[in-house]
Parts: C-alpha cells; sequence; structure tokens
C-alpha cells in the first residue's frame, strides 16, 4: 500500500502498465455452518465464493494475496484464526489448493458441524480475502495481507486487511509511539494495525471497567465480546488518517468492519441477505458470485463504516463524515472491471466525446482512416469512438442523400453508394510475447519490445491511410516509445494518432497508484522540456523556492505549487511536445498524440470526480504536501521515492 515506508527513500516502479493497489474481500455468515451443507452441498460453500471473489477481481492486484478466517464457536485450547498467504501471479490459486483439497480428502461434507469446527481449519463464519498491488517494490510474504495482531483474549484480536494509501504515516506513527507502543516496522499498514489494535484494546478495558465489580471473570469474557462497539473503536482510531482508504477488520470474538474514507476515494460495495453479509472492491463481482441484482448491491457510504457484531446485527455507522465527493475516476477508466453498468456506459462516453478532435487530427477523412485500439482493456472507450465518428458518417450521408434529391439525381444506384460508405475498423495489433527481463539492457532490450505486439499486414494502405489507435490512459510513455508506436509505423501509415480516453496525467497519486515521482510523467517531462526551449529556467528554481517554503506550513495550508509548470502551456502544445519525445528514431509515420479533456472526463464520469491526477486539485492535504515534497525531489536530482 505502500507497505513499507522506510525512513528516507523508496525504490522506483517504472514500466507500465499502472497498477492499482489492492482489492478486498469479506463475508459473514449469518446461519449455522449446518445451513449451508444442507442447502449448498458444502461447508465449504463461503470459501469457494471468497474464492471467487477474489479471481473475479484479479486485476486489482498479483504481486500477491491472502486470506483470513474467523471461527466464533471454536473451544479454548483450539485456534480460531487462520491466514494463508502467497507472493506472485499465481497466488490465488496457490491459496486455494493448499485450503480446498481438504474437504475431499476428509469427505468433510459428511461430518457433523461441531467436528468440522475442531478439524477444519478454514471453515468458520467470518471471512477475508485480499490482493496486493505493492507500489515500494517491496516483497516478500511479511508484506501480504491481512495481517493478524495476536492476544489471549478472542477480543481484542485483530485481522486486517485494505485498500489504502496514507499520506501521513510519519505523523500517526508517530502519535503511536508518543502512546508507549512501540512498532515493529515503519509501515503504514502495521501502523494501522497497532492504532486500531490500541483502540480495541481501550474499548476492552472500558467494558471490562464497567462490568468487573458485577460478574466473574469467565462471565467478564463473554460479556466484554458481546458489548465491544466498534464504531467507539473506529472513531478513536482513524480521524488522524489522511490518504484514500477501504479498511476491514475482524476481531476474534467475531465482530466484523469495513470503513471507507470520507472522500470516497477508494471503492467499496456491499450485499446483504438473510444469509451472508458480503463486501467488495466492485459492483460487479458481487453481482456475479452471488447472482444478485445491481440495485441490490450498495455502495458504502464515504466516510461510513459496515459493521456487523459478533451476534449478527448490521449497522451502516458514520464514522468520518462524508466529505467532498473525489470517487477516483481512474478507477472508471481503467482499475474496475468493464462489466459493470455505469462504468461500460462512462468508458463508452469518454471514448464518443473525443471523435471530433479525432476527426480533425485526421482532416475529416474518413477513406483513408482506420481505428483500432491497444490495450484490450481500451475495447469499451473504442466503442464509443467509433460510435461517434458514425455519428459523424451519419451527417456526411444525409447531406449527401439530400444533395442528390435538390439536383434530381437520386437513383438505387447512387443511394446504394452513400449508404454503402463504411468506417475502417480494424485489430492491427496482437499481444505476442512477454518481454523476459533478462534480456539485454540498452536498444537489444527495446528492440525485442517493439516486437511483443504482431501486427496485421494488409489493412492499411501503405504511406497513405491515417491510423488511429486508442488506449485508456498514457502516463509513462514507456510503451509508446519502447514498443507501440514502432510497431504500428511497420504497417506503414501516412500518420499515426494516438488517442488517450483519459486526460494528460500530470501530478502523482498518493492514494492507491504506483506513480509518486514527477519525473515518470510524460506530460511533466514534455512541460519541462518546453520551459528549457524558451528559456524560461528561471520558473523551475522560482516553483521550487516556493515548494520550500510551502512545505513549512501545515498541510492544510499548502497549495500546490507544481501547477504552475503547465500554466504557460495549451494542452495542444504539451500534446505536441510529447509526442515528439515518445516517437522513436526512425520512426517514418507522423505521430500526434490527441488527449481527453478534463470537461469531457468530468462530463462522461458524472459520478467520480475525483480527477487530482490531471488537475492537482488533491482532495486531502496530505496530498499537495506529498506534490511539492514531490517538486522538490526532483529539482534536487533526489530520483527515488520519498517516504510518506
Amino acid at each position: 500500500m505502500p507497505d513499507f515506508i522506510s525512513n528516507h527513500n523508496i525504490p522506483l516502479l517504472t514500466v507500465e502498465p499502472l497498477k492499482h493497489e489492492c482489492g478486498v474481500a469479506m463475508i459473514r455468515l449469518r446461519k449455522p455452518l449446518e445451513y449451508y451443507r444442507r442447502k449448498y452441498g458444502t461447508y465449504a460453500w463461503a470459501l469457494n465464493k471468497l474464492y471467487l471473489l477474489m479471481e473475479k477481481q484479479h486485476n486489482r492486484g498479483q504481486e500477491g494475496a491472502g486470506i483470513g478466517v474467523v471461527k466464533m464457536h471454536s473451544e479454548p485450547g483450539h485456534e480460531y484464526i487462520f491466514r494463508e498467504r502467497a507472493l506472485g501471479a499465481n497466488a490465488i490459486s496457490e491459496i486455494f489448493s493448499q485450503v480446498m483439497p481438504r474437504f475431499d480428502k476428509d469427505h468433510i461434507d459428511l461430518m457433523d458441524a461441531a467436528d468440522v469446527e475442531k478439524l477444519e481449519p478454514f471453515v468458520g463464519e467470518i471471512y477475508m480475502g485480499h490482493l496486493r498491488y505493492s507500489t515500494t517494490g517491496k516483497s516478500g510474504i511479511s508484506y501480504v495481507h491481512p495481517f493478524l495482531r495476536r492476544n489471549n483474549w478472542r477480543s481484542r484480536n485483530l485481522l486486517m486487511c485494505g485498500n489504502f494509501n496514507m499520506t501521513n504515516v510519519d505523523r500517526i506513527f508517530q502519535s503511536i509511539v508518543a502512546k508507549g507502543q512501540h512498532p515493529r516496522i515503519y509501515s503504514d499498514t502495521i501502523v494501522l494495525l497497532e492504532q486500531l489494535g490500541y483502540a480495541l484494546d481501550k474499548e476492552n478495558h472500558r467494558i471490562y471497567r464497567e462490568l468487573r465489580d458485577t460478574l466473574s471473570e469467565q462471565q467478564l469474557g463473554i460479556a466484554i465480546e458481546d458489548r465491544i462497539d466498534l464504531s467507539s473503536v473506529l472513531r478513536n482510531a482513524s480521524p488522524e488518517w489522511d490518504g484514500g482508504f477501504v479498511i476491514c477488520g475482524a476481531t476474534g470474538s467475531g465482530d466484523m468492519f469495513a470503513l471507507r474514507d470520507s472522500h470516497g476515494i477508494r471503492p467499496a460495495f456491499y450485499y446483504i441477505d438473510d444469509e451472508i453479509v458480503v463486501l467488495a472492491s466492485e459492483r460487479p463481482v458481487i453481482q456475479t458470485v452471488f447472482n444478485v441484482r445491481r440495485q441490490d448491491v450498495r455502495e458504502l457510504t464515504p466516510g461510513s463504516a459496515l459493521i456487523v457484531s459478533k451476534n449478527g446485527d448490521i449497522e451502516i455507522s458514520d464514522i468520518l463524515g462524508q466529505g467532498e465527493n473525489a470517487r477516483c475516476s481512474f478507477e472508471r477508466i481503467y482499475f474496475s472491471r468493464g462489466s459493470d453498468a455505469d462504468i461500460y456506459r462512462e468508458r463508452k462516453e469518454l471514448g464518443r466525446r473525443l471523435a471530433p478532435d479525432v476527426l480533425r487530427a485526421v482532416g475529416n477523412d474518413l477513406q483513408h482512416t482506420v481505428l483500432s485500439f491497444i490495450p484490450n482493456t481500451a475495447e469499451v472507450a473504442f466503442i464509443g469512438l467509433v460510435e461517434g465518428f458514425e455519428d459523424y458518417l451519419n451527417v456526411i450521408k444525409c447531406r449527401q442523400i439530400m444533395e442528390l434529391q435538390a439536383n434530381g439525381t437520386m437513383s438505387p444506384d447512387t443511394l446504394k453508394e452513400i449508404m454503402d460508405k463504411r468506417l475502417r475498423v480494424e485489430k492491427v495489433a496482437i499481444k505476442d510475447i512477454k518481454l523476459r527481463t533478462f534480456i539485454a539492457e540498452g536498444e537489444s532490450r527495446n528492440d525485442l519490445a517493439a516486437h511483443v505486439y504482431d501486427v496485421t499486414y494488409g489493412c492499411v494502405s501503405n504511406d497513405i491511410d491515417n491510423l488511429v489507435v486508442i488506449d485508456d490512459s498514457i502516463v509513462r510513455g514507456t510503451t509508446l516509445r519502447q514498443s507501440i508506436i514502432s510497431m504500428l509505423d511497420r504497417l506503414h501509415p501516412r500518420k499515426i494518432v494516438i488517442v488517450s480516453s483519459s486526460p494528460q496525467v500530470r501530478y502523482p497519486d498518493y492514494y492507491g497508484i504506483d506513480m509518486s515521482r514527477m519525473s515518470e510523467f510524460a506530460a511533466f517531462r514534455a512541460a519541462v522540456a518546453l520551459i528549457r526551449e524558451r528559456g524560461m529556467e528561471d520558473l523551475l528554481e522560482k516553483i521550487y523556492n516556493k515548494a520550500k517554503q510551502q512545505i513549512t506550513l501545515p498541510p492544510e495550508q499548502q497549495e500546490n505549487c507544481v501547477k504552475a509548470i503547465y500554466a504557460p502551456f495549451t494542452d495542444t502544445e504539451i500534446s505536441a511536445k510529447m509526442a515528439e519525445m515518445l516517437t522513436p528514431k526512425g520512426t517514418k509515420a507522423k505521430v500526434e498524440i490527441v488527449y481527453q479533456t478534463l470537461e469531457g472526463l468530468h462530463a462522461a464520469v458524472r459520478s467520480s470526480p475525483g480527477d487530482w491526477y490531471f488537475s492537482g486539485n488533491y482532495p486531502t492535504p496530505g496530498g499537495t504536501r506529498l506534490v511539492n515534497l514531490a517538486y522538490i525531489d526532483w529539482f534536487e536530482g533526489n530520483t527515488d521515492k520519498r517516504a510518506m
């Protein structure tokens, strides 16, 4: 998340595609275990559902995965919290291959529920799943969620995972140390775990003090479990948090929660019926896995927590208050599954709105323009772009038909000639091989990268046709420079138009996506190049001095100094410079890059106005503080990621 933050800097991840932070999934059973065996034929029903929830969110994390299970009816002397974690893109399969075979081997579905509770680790009442993408380069099983805080009292055990990135880990860490705690690792996950654990301890002590004079020691333990107020725990722990997050947790005694940040930066959806409570990072995942209607899957309100008590009571509790809507637009453009009804519609609209600018780029020449897309995630935006072109083509057809009518020259043949006009839509690229890291660096590696895709020969007329290719986003430009443009140039188009369905990415993200250095962004590099070309280098130092002054202020008083980098130039000027910088040497076709506008983004994606990647308008003070620090690092030549 980043899961590990050193005292100074963090290594850079430099290759595309962008990595989303994480995915989460939780299931709470509301009936006895025997109910699920009778109705669905297996005690493993919930575990099967957890597997599906995680596989359906595989796009959200391919560096590691973990699951946790809490048993609510284990007897003393028997374990009641179990974890299984693994690393790598196949982590989900590895985990469940370790867990699932036991059901067949032991004929567990012939056993009674009491024996299952004793003998089978991963059959319980609460299930937690996590998919991990790291932005730090740190690896190892110790960084994979869920994390577990142990205690001899069930109600003080805490199993936790999350989709989050905190911008003020240093301050939270200091507050924990000031309370006398001694965290083992300087990590945002560990810091949050300890902070929540401290608040959970306080809640346990509160109830203990309240009841100790009226109950025996043994009775006290059960009474405390029955009275834990997770709303109070979360309110005590979370006010200091600055970032985007969905934090999920479960106590050893059977309380469960999921808390979302007040701006809704990170997504969370839930479904409740008389059998289960389910939470996941994406709505269509729940719809598909549980075969329920879209309207039955609800979005967790920003600032609120979904809480299920040990006794099964459910509440949506306002913990942080709902702040200004900053739901992440990149979730809609790129990261979330396109099978969500709204996201599908929004991605099509993003493509459709680009049609006028792309038409201008090809001189309105439909006859000599081929439309395509790379990668596959851009396909829905491509459909929208094609629909926009079709609207334009229909206007032309109508005009020509009216001219035939006016001239009295309409005939079946002339009408057919007009109606037969079609857009030229082709699949021009097919991914063929995976670039291996053992290949030599430099030109040898770049030459291999240019052949990651196979092209479809014969669909572009040499030196005559324009070739338009749409992508969801162009951030670093690495793939364009190393492979895409060279690959497209092998088709010998007259002009290559690269289209981004999102606006120019100009600013780092600090809420869960792996981009935090200024030099990562093609738009930033292009703006700096223009500044230097035009003899405006003093602007770079002025911004640096202002940023140095800004970081002496409290975060809530700071302003984003980096906006001044882009102020002297139009979007078109920056796009043109990017095209120049990203075009490989020897490319014969003219290359142009067309970006979505901010206005187009907001018109297409109305539900999620969080646009700080593009506008620099961060939803929390921590984001503004960190972008100023990122510029200082760039100006001073510090090439590593700064600790948050």
